[in-house]
This record gives C-alpha cells, sequence and structure tokens, in this order.
C-alpha cells in the first residue's frame, strides 16, 4: 500500500466532508466504501488530521515468551502423545496432556503449534510451501486392473446403523454396493467375494486404514484375514496414508452420492428395507448416471469394453476358513514424520529424517520376506528405493495358486508409482 497516496485520499475526503458533500457522492468518486469514509471521519473527530495516518497492526499484548523448561514440558509431550499406540499428536492433545501434568502457566493452543512448528513437528512444517510433496498415487491401465473399496455409515431413526460398502473399477466407475447391519471381518470378506464374483477380479484394491480392512492395532506384522483373502486370490492391497481420506476420493466421491441421491430421498424404517432398496441405486448409477470421468458414457457402456477374470461360485466355496499368507504384495502409502518414520502394520520403520514431509511407497513382498521402501520426486522424475528390510512372518507363506495368476504377472514398482 503506498501511504503517502492513501492519506492524500484521506485528506480529500475530509475537505470535502467538511463542505457538507454528499458522503455517497465522494465515496464513489475516490472508489472508496462508505464504511471506509466513516472510519477516517470517525478517526478525524478524535485525533483531527493526526489520526489519518495509518496505524501499525503489531498486537498491543505481544504473545507470552516462555522460557526454556516449558517449551521442554512441550516437546516432552509431543514425544509422549507420539510414542502412544493410539490417539491423537496436534496442539489440542499436547494441552490436554500438559493440563494432566498439572503445568502451569498451561501454554495457549496457538503457542503450543509455534513451539511445534518451530521444531518442524507439524505438517505445515515439515512441507515445503513452495513444492507440495509429489503423492505417488497407483495408475490404472488395461493390464492393471484398480479397484476402489471403502464404507460409509448412517444411523435410521431408531438409532439402528446400516453400513453401506461401495466398491469401485476405476477404469470403467462400474460400481458394487451393498448395505449390512455390521463392517465385520465376516462381512467385510462376504462382500469382497461377491464383489469379485460380479465386477471381476482386480490387480489391486485401494483402500483406507479402517480396522474392518487392514486388522486394526492387534500388533505388528498381522494380516488381517482381509488381506490375506486378497493376497490368496491374487489381489494386491494398496492402502492410502493415515487419516487422509481424499486419497481415495474416486470411492468418497461415490459415498455422497449415495447419499444425496438415494438416502436423502427417503425415509428408511429398517436396516431390511435399505437393503431392498439399494438396488434401485446401483441400477440408476450404472444405466442412467454419467460419471464424469468417462466423458457422456455410461458405466454399463464402459464395462463392456474390459476384460475381467471373475471368481467363480466353485472358487469362492474352495476359499479355506483358516487363510494362510500367499506369496503377493502389500502396498502402504504413507507420508514420513518429523522423525524420518513411518509406520507398517503398526510397526515403525526409520526412513531418514531428509524425507519428512514426503510421501513414500513401502511394499512387502511376502514370498521374499522383503520390506521396501520407494521414494519419487515428481512425475517426471525415476524411482528410486530408499531403504529395505527383511520382514519375516510367523507363519509360513504359500505359493499363489494357478487360477489365480494372472498375465501379465504383475508391473514393476517403477510403473506403479
Amino acid at each position: 500500500m503506498d501511504e503517502k497516496h492513501e492519506r492524500q485520499l484521506r485528506r480529500s475526503a475530509i475537505r470535502r466532508l467538511l463542505r457538507q458533500e454528499h458522503p455517497s457522492a465522494i465515496a464513489t468518486t475516490l472508489q472508496r466504501s462508505r464504511q471506509w469514509l466513516n472510519k477516517w471521519w470517525q478517526r478525524f473527530c478524535h485525533q483531527g488530521w493526526a489520526g489519518l495516518k495509518s496505524q501499525s497492526h503489531r498486537p498491543t499484548h505481544p504473545h507470552a515468551v516462555y522460557d526454556a523448561a516449558r517449551r521442554h514440558w512441550i516437546l516432552e509431550a509431543r514425544r509422549v502423545l507420539q510414542r502412544a499406540r493410539v490417539g491423537l499428536i496436534g496442539p489440542d492433545a499436547v494441552q490436554l496432556k500438559l493440563r494432566q501434568w498439572r503445568i502451569r502457566p498451561l501454554p495457549s493452543r496457538a503457542t503450543i503449534g509455534r513451539v511445534l512448528q518451530e521444531q518442524g513437528l507439524t505438517r505445515a512444517a515439515l512441507s515445503d510451501p513452495s513444492r507440495p510433496p509429489y503423492y505417488p498415487h497407483p495408475h490404472p491401465t488395461a493390464h492393471y486392473q484398480l479397484h476402489a473399496l471403502d464404507w460409509t455409515s448412517h444411523q435410521l431413526r431408531r438409532g439402528t446403523t446400516v453400513f453401506t460398502f461401495n466398491t469401485l473399477d476405476y477404469a470403467s466407475r462400474d460400481l458394487h454396493s451393498r448395505v449390512y447391519r455390521d463392517k465385520s471381518a465376516a462381512t467385510v470378506c462376504a462382500d469382497a467375494l461377491n464383489v469379485w464374483h460380479t465386477l471381476g477380479l482386480p490387480d489391486g484394491l485401494q483402500m483406507d486404514n479402517d480396522g474392518a480392512f487392514s486388522g486394526g492395532r492387534r500388533g505388528p506384522r498381522v494380516l488381517s484375514r482381509f488381506v490375506r483373502l486378497c493376497l490368496y486370490v491374487g489381489i494386491e492391497p494398496i492402502f492410502i496414508p493415515f487419516y487422509e481420506a481424499e486419497r481415495n476420493e474416486a470411492i468418497e466421491a461415490i459415498n455422497g452420492l449415495w447419499q444425496r441421491s438415494f438416502w436423502l430421498r427417503r425415509r428408511f424404517r429398517s436396516v431390511p428395507e435399505v437393503q431392498r432398496r439399494n438396488p434401485e441405486f446401483e441400477h440408476w448409477y450404472c444405466l442412467d448416471y454419467l460419471p464424469p470421468a468417462l466423458g457422456g458414457e455410461t458405466t454399463a457402456q464402459a464395462a463392456r469394453r474390459q476384460v475381467r477374470s471373475y471368481l467363480t461360485a466353485e472358487q469362492a466355496r474352495s476359499i479355506p476358513k483358516w487363510l494362510p499368507i500367499t506369496a503377493g504384495r502389500i502396498h502402504f502409502l504413507r507420508l514420513v514424520d518429523a522423525h524420518g518414520d513411518i509406520v507398517v502394520l503398526n510397526e515403525p520403520w526409520h526412513v531418514g529424517r531428509r524425507w519428512a514431509g514426503e510421501y513414500v511407497w513401502a511394499v512387502i513382498r511376502t514370498a521374499q520376506h522383503r520390506l521396501q521402501v520407494y521414494y519419487r520426486h515428481s512425475a517426471h522424475e525415476p524411482v528410486r528405493m530408499l531403504k529395505q528390510w527383511p520382514y519375516h512372518f510367523r507363519q509360513p507363506v504359500v505359493a499363489l495358486l494357478p487360477e489365480f495368476q494372472r498375465r501379465p504377472r504383475r508391473r514393476r514398482m517403477s510403473t506403479m508409482l
């Protein structure tokens, strides 16, 4: 702002007001608002011509400067929360921990945030504003079919909760939608078998880290029944970063569409009624809805061009109740924290502080008993492997059955990121 020019405008406005010109005419001529004119008139009435000078925006009461001891307690609380197996680690959680420790005076949330940011312990501090970190999302192709899976819950009027599982084929935008009473492991696996019978067996299945899919926090290196089921039929599970549902944006959009076009359009009285009516949404979506990604086609039209491999009823019946660990790959997209660590199956792995604030792609190769971490600076840069460690399971790893092997077998990591 040109302070000299602004003061000239303010003086001109005051002189014209003193000559009793109409305020609206003055504001229009000077291209300023009536609020601006009123502000400087009031300033002139209280302080005279000297009041037309711009005042400093520096806070009247500067932020309190805390001594080294209280900064130490803030950082110590953050470290304690970071080591916990469950919970939050932001300024609110740190403040609560300090209150539990009876630290006085209690630092404000803003002060805690500034201290954490100075130490590089917040996402804003980790990120380089000049270059947003590259996110290595999977790319579906004609030879690598990718599905996305998610669930959403809603409550009926009497408090009963319904769970809607939606699975999307990325290429054709074809959809499988079912409603259940719970989201237990048995329900997740049963829904998956139904999906693979109707939408086909994908090469990769992208999902979030919900306990229904990943197995939750039962301990390190524990594979859920659902992950074992995916590996058994030759599917690679792909887990998006923690607390970043937007990374599964395609299926999140389907959840919103289901709510707007189906759930909010009527009142349901029971779970069976929702289950009975839900095929109407699926039918409308596949035959009448035009997904933006298909350029004017319906999903039914796009699906006709796909070559799919389906799970047969006989294959589904032959799947054992106790599922072994099958040879394959499990993928984890992760944001490296301020300490240079990532978490894979409830176990921290040190990638290096150099990569703090960057996204990496961790892969467990069950047959080779290896955990490998890949990184890509941008879509135009080559993929590099940052780290690899031995990764052994307590149970033996069995080979993938020939009936679930698909050609081409698998893509290299350099074509996936």
